[in-house]
């Protein structure tokens, strides 16, 4: 039901995918994001949230462009959402994830804290790539 409400809500600004397993795909400015649901117990469903912000960013020995310590640093900083910075065959690729409890959410609000995660790794995304 949780998944469905977010489908609802992220509609409204996205053109929305559903995956077999039911989780929903959708992309906001050049960030690709997924949103999976479970149910940790009966009545507690929770969505998960994954933006990836960017991938194959450059390594740099300098503290001004290196991509782990501006992520550390707050770039893009948002109030929603825990950045990861993972070292790939190419170079750094960031992402955000946040998980929530989805119970009692109208579509409305849920679309509001789905927005501002999005928003986030948006702007992150924006100041990483420069774009």
């Amino acid at each position: 039901m949780s998944l469905e409400i977010a489908r609802r809500a992220l509609e409204r600004y996205h053109d929305v995918e559903v995956g077999e397993d039911g989780a929903l795909t959708f992309a906001h400015g050049g960030v690709l994001c997924v949103v999976q649901g479970t149910e940790l117990e009966e009545g507690l469903p929770v969505l998960n949230l994954t933006c990836v912000v960017a991938w194959d960013l450059p390594v740099s020995a300098d503290p001004a462009t290196d991509v782990p310590t501006r992520v550390a640093l707050g770039v893009g900083e948002g109030l929603f959402g825990t950045p990861r910075v993972v070292r790939g065959e190419n170079g750094w690729d960031v992402t955000l994830r946040y998980a929530f409890p989805a119970a009692g959410l109208a579509e409305g609000p849920m679309g509001t804290l789905l927005m501002l995660v999005v928003g986030s790794a948006s702007a992150m995304r924006a100041e990483l790539v420069g774009s």
